[in-house]
């Protein structure tokens, strides 16, 4: 029977030895720093074109310009939000609300489709994290190079390499901050300032404080954000089944492992097709073995199945001893790819992302708000009339500046005042007008009677807009 240790005052009972032991060492042990060896093959050279098209948009994207203005900008003292052909306004946040639900809906699909996709080759946690180890590899070695390197003693060559190696992912890391501020003030008024040393304090904290975050995490943290900040390790089982595809490695086939040589019939010695030779961990960036089953701390980037794959070809011997595969082919059972999650939520996908096309299509570039004057209920005039006030917002989300007529309906004999002409708004602004209406108070049946405001383009009748609004003035003198 195993040892229990003593129950603490208000316990139940004892609590294993073992169990308390490992829970404590799990808790408190010092991390081991992972020395990922590098891997060639199919899925390293997919996640390095994933590395590279994802940072090549992040870093050039911000600088790209159309008409004159950055393609992709999220104004915040302006209220302006320019993405590609369009500029959204703080009215539109139905459209951010809608890319979330998509991009979770998006997240659920692929999981349950094929298991951590996401983390293995698109989070930015993955992407940042690879360009630092390709940075650790050109300038300290290769994976034995560095274990050698970093437990050897301390030595002026070891600083300099030490501090070169900093000193580079520092840059980058800055560089990094100056591209995400980039994307929330114009990045060549940026520039432009960074150069003249004359930014902003937000502006200078932000580029310092995400510089920072990208140097620690990517450079120091690197898989312990994955396997103890991020929760998406932690909920993603519940989007798996048994048909969902995952790196798994091939029992039945690879075991009893043993190191053999090339020429030996290691069916006749009693030996499955694992050789023991642990280049599966070796390459892994969690430091997980995979032939112990599915971990969470597996973020499906398959450096694991291209190694694999490697040895295999070098013994003769078939490849996929892991591979991507589900839990029922695993068991000798079919892969059944199409099943109804996956049907419903490519389903789901599909419908929101023709709504969203619809939407953006149908999309009148203009808005109107209508304010009104909260210090007085309603006035009466000099001659007898009753009269509001209003300031009226004429949102000009078009490529192209625009001349308004403005009129106001909804009550027999309403006045606009003042008599003007058309309201210019230049593209991508918001014009402000104080409007008044007047009417007689004989014809009010209600104390708040409803009213409509309109505007429309003088150059484009069909960029038109309707706000209502409520006129309060005294009722009954009918």
């Amino acid at each position: 029977m195993e040892r229990l240790r003593p129950a603490e005052a208000g316990d139940p009972g004892g609590v294993p030895v073992a169990f308390a032991d490992d829970v404590e060492a799990s808790l408190y042990a010092r991390r081991a720093k992972i020395y990922p060896r590098e891997v060639h093959g199919l899925f390293a050279a997919l996640r390095v074109t994933a590395v590279g098209v994802l940072l090549g948009l992040f870093y050039g994207v911000c600088w790209l310009q159309w008409n004159g203005q950055q393609l992709l900008l999220f104004d915040l003292p302006q209220r302006k939000f320019h993405v590609f052909f369009w500029t959204f306004f703080p009215q539109d946040f139905l459209y951010l609300a809608f890319v979330l639900i998509f991009s979770a809906l998006a997240l659920f699909f692929f999981t349950a489709l094929a298991g951590r996709l996401w983390c293995g080759y698109a989070c930015p946690q993955t992407v940042w994290t690879e360009v630092f180890l390709w940075i650790e590899r050109k300038i300290e070695g290769d994976r034995l190079k560095q274990m050698k390197f970093d437990r050897a003693p301390w030595s002026r060559r070891k600083v300099l390499v030490k501090s070169l190696k900093h000193g580079v992912w520092i840059v980058f890391s800055l560089w990094t901050g100056f591209t995400f501020v980039g994307y929330f003030t114009p990045i060549t008024d940026l520039g432009a300032r960074l150069l003249t040393f004359e930014l902003g304090p937000w502006e200078t904290f932000w580029i310092l404080f995400y510089g920072f975050a990208t140097y620690g995490n990517a450079g120091w943290m690197r898989e312990q954000v994955c396997i103890y900040m991020c929760p998406y390790a932690r909920f993603q089982s519940a989007m798996f089944d048994r048909d969902t595809l995952v790196i798994s490695y091939d029992k039945k086939r690879g075991e009893p492992r043993g190191s053999r040589k090339r020429a030996v019939d290691h069916h006749a010695a009693g030996l499955g097709d694992c050789i023991d030779c642990t280049m599966c961990v070796q390459v892994c960036p969690t430091g997980i073995d995979i032939r112990e089953g599915l971990q969470y701390q597996c973020i499906a980037c398959a450096a694991c199945v291209d190694v694999c794959d490697q040895v295999m070809e070098k013994m003769a011997y078939p490849k996929g001893l892991i591979r991507y595969t589900t839990e029922n082919a695993v068991s000798g059972g079919g892969t059944r790819i199409l099943r109804p999650r996956i049907v419903v939520y490519a389903a789901i996908l599909v419908g929101l992302l023709a709504l969203l096309g619809a939407s953006l299509a149908l999309r009148t570039p203009l808005g109107l708000d209508v304010i009104r004057d909260r210090n007085a209920l309603y006035r009466e005039t000099a001659e007898g009339l009753v009269e509001n006030v209003y300031t009226l917002k004429i949102i000009n989300m078009d490529d192209a500046p625009h001349r308004f007529r403005v009129s106001a309906r909804g009550i027999d004999g309403l006045e606009l005042l003042p008599r003007r002409g058309p309201v210019e708004v230049g593209a991508g602004e918001v014009g402000s007008l104080v409007a008044r209406l007047r009417v007689d108070p004989y014809v009010l049946e209600k104390a708040s009677t409803r009213v409509v405001f309109s505007i429309e383009a003088v150059d484009d009748p069909a960029l038109s807009a309707d706000t209502e609004g409520r006129f309060l003035g005294p009722a009954g003198r009918r």
